[in-house]
């Protein structure tokens, strides 16, 4: 499956949200999934290493696959509130590391390296 196809099955599996207004809008709900769903992915890291010492087993490993599949679903779908095609944001992605990292660029901060 590629991002596009991802995107469009996640579709099915949106509730939507409530009422959109000016201090509502409909894509608030999708960035602050990501954000939950991050978090809930960094407490798992955090008690990898508070309860197993960061010894990472199979058990592990699923459970951030799943927190990991979250927030790819939000991903998905606050890109669909914008109208942008997953795999561009893949494309562009890739493309903007390559590039940086041809230039020697990837160490450092700011947006336009």
């Amino acid at each position: 499956m590629d991002f596009r196809e991802y995107q469009i099955q996640s579709r099915k599996t949106d509730l939507g949200t409530s009422a959109q207004d000016c201090l509502n809008p409909g894509w608030l709900y999708y960035v602050l999934g990501i954000a939950g769903e991050t978090g809930e992915c960094c407490e798992k890291i955090k008690k990898l290493f508070r309860d197993k010492h960061g010894i990472i087993d199979q058990e592990f490993l699923d459970m951030v696959t799943k927190e990991l599949g979250d927030v790819l679903w939000y991903m998905a779908r606050l890109a669909d509130q914008f109208d942008i095609n997953f795999n561009d944001i893949a494309k562009t992605n890739i493309t903007k590391l390559l590039d940086r990292m041809e230039r020697g660029k990837l160490h450092g901060e700011g947006d336009n390296r």
